[in-house]
């Protein structure tokens, strides 16, 4: 398994279709961007905002009866995509040991961002579709501040006719 992180919440243009972008915690840092629906993008955008609503949400409803049977969510696992339909599991410790239940990733996130459960996938399904990072820039912060004050010295109001 390999760890994830939660990069956040997105909306992809054109089509204006919203991902949850998971990136690889150590190694090459490749990337896992997973379409998912709206009502899902604002659950986990809630989460990671903070924001707490005064009655629950489903995926805050789930984790207090999950809490309430005495079981907790302890990490998401991306596992698989089929047919570009991406597979969670949600693994659960239980009074009568550990479970695992199939879930949707976008599901699967919700609930990990509210209980802090740690978030994976399977190294297959990385290796398979993870997406390399863009290469960062070379140029730091420092050298592109002196090029503009270059630039500003040494401007005038003719080069702009």
């Amino acid at each position: 398994m390999v760890p994830l992180e939660l990069i956040g919440v997105r909306v992809e243009m054109p089509a204006n279709t919203p991902m949850v972008l998971l990136r690889e915690s150590d190694g090459a840092h490749r990337l896992l961007p997973i379409y998912i629906g709206s009502p899902e993008a604002s659950a986990i955008h809630y989460a990671l905002e903070g924001v707490e609503p005064p009655r629950p949400l489903t995926h805050d409803l789930f984790l207090n009866v999950l809490g309430e049977l005495g079981t907790e969510v302890t990490r998401v696992v991306v596992t698989e995509i089929v047919d570009r339909t991406y597979f969670a599991e949600l693994h659960l410790s239980t009074p009568a040991g550990e479970r695992v239940v199939s879930a949707r990733p976008s599901d699967a996130i919700a609930l990990a961002v509210r209980c802090g459960a740690g978030l994976f996938a399977s190294t297959e399904l990385i290796d398979a579709v993870g997406q390399e990072p863009e290469p960062e820039a070379t140029e730091d912060a420092a050298e592109i501040i002196d090029e503009f004050k270059d630039f500003i010295e040494n401007v005038s109001p003719e080069d702009f006719q």
